[in-house]
């Protein structure tokens, strides 16, 4: 872990050629990071009337992500640079407390969702049930959960440390070596923080897949398979398969590491693994924005319109100048509002009359040959003449 210093509390283990890498991606995380979770934000404020309770939780994903990327990549990055840690001691915990607390709050979180996700789809007797109430209250106790083990450190039960590759501060996994209360705090971490929520996860998504396979056989078996109700199964079982592999991808190499320096001889984990699996676990922050705002039917739709008004806002630049309308002045608000002209190709638009038509309502004559009409709207009164009849200035704007 390295040896202390005037300069620096302890300095990096690993090459340089390494922490130079881990620089490298720490800083493309975070600016991915803070793209894809405030859009997922502003997103969500956008659509904040009409937020189901099951969305609270992805919200609130989006802000553990944030909070991580806040206060962990402003030190990891230039510490990975500098080849040594840059901060001191009071620094060095709370960096370790806020990888913890938003870490085990992100999969704490993914746990509750899939939770809701299940009675949704599976049990909708109580699932149906679950109000924005219900989530909000889960969602403190999301958090308080995710603080028990973040602060259980601070009051000696576990302890924080240096990292093995010496340029980050986490739990001290050398520690249950040599120390009782620090094993039954990685004990109960590795219990409650993780093999609880994989198996949670898989649980419910398996029961989510079942329920989603026999509602296919059923719609089969009566209307084809090109229906909504198909197509919507379809986005679960994706979002469902999506999840499941960001949490397993992004945690389960620092878990596997970590247990094998906890339960085995730390001395003999190489450092370079504690910064392989550091770096698949941070790109936690960028991997959930991604799922849910291209799984996300509601979210991709609004986060779509968005971007088309904006683009069309960019294109159109402002103000606009002042544009002459067909009958050759400058338009105005009033003016526009006031009179307005469509075409019609020989047949009539409802509610409008056709001007061959008899006004007690009775049926075109098939004969007529057809012309090309103008509907014009005066003030709130509908008009309707033959474009032969407009002068030749309005002909030629319309034709």
């Amino acid at each position: 872990m390295g040896n202390a210093s005037d300069t620096a509390l302890f300095v990096s283990t690993i090459s340089k050629e390494l922490d130079f890498l881990m620089g490298i991606l720490y800083s493309i995380f975070c600016v991915l990071s803070l793209l894809g979770n405030g859009i997922l934000m502003l997103v969500a404020y956008r659509k904040r009337l009409s937020l189901k309770p099951a969305e609270f939780f992805i919200i609130n994903l989006s802000i553990s992500d944030l909070g991580m990327t806040l206060s962990l990549f402003p030190l990891a990055i230039p510490s990975a640079f500098a080849h040594k840690w840059l901060f001191d001691e009071i620094t060095c915990q709370f960096y370790a407390m806020c990888g913890v607390l938003f870490g085990l709050c992100s999969l704490t979180n993914l746990t509750a969702l899939s939770s809701i996700c299940c009675l949704k789809v599976s049990f909708p007797n109580y699932g149906n049930k679950f109000s924005s109430s219900h989530a909000c209250v889960l969602v403190v106790a999301v958090w308080c959960y995710a603080s028990v083990f973040a602060i259980s450190p601070l009051a000696q039960w576990g302890h924080y440390g240096p990292e093995p590759y010496g340029t980050a501060c986490c739990i001290d996994w050398h520690a249950p070596n040599h120390e009782l209360s620090a094993l039954s705090y990685i004990v109960c971490l590795f219990l409650f923080c993780y093999a609880l929520p994989c198996t949670v996860i898989f649980l419910s998504y398996t029961f989510i897949l079942l329920t989603v396979r026999g509602s296919r056989r059923a719609v089969q078996q009566h209307v084809s398979s090109q229906t909504k109700t198909t197509n919507a199964h379809s986005l679960i079982v994706k979002l469902s398969v999506a999840v499941c592999i960001g949490f397993l991808g992004a945690w389960s190499p620092y878990a596997i590491v970590a247990m094998w320096a906890a339960f085995g001889d730390a001395t003999i984990v190489p450092p370079a693994a504690f910064a392989l699996a550091a770096i698949f676990a941070k790109s936690s922050t960028i991997y959930n924005p991604m799922v849910y705002l291209l799984c996300k039917p509601n979210f991709r739709k609004c986060l779509c319109r968005d971007t088309s008004t904006f683009r069309n806002r960019i294109c159109r630049g402002s103000p606009r100048p002042e544009q002459k309308d067909p009958f050759g002045s400058i338009s105005q608000p009033s003016q526009r509002n006031n009179k307005e002209m469509s075409i019609s190709y020989g047949q009539p638009e409802s509610p409008v009359a056709c001007l061959h038509c008899a006004e007690d309502g009775a049926p075109c004559q098939t004969g007529t040959t057809s012309q090309r009409t103008a509907c014009i709207l005066t003030g709130s009164t509908y008009g309707e003449v033959t474009v032969s009849q407009l002068s030749a200035n309005l002909q030629a704007d319309f034709l």
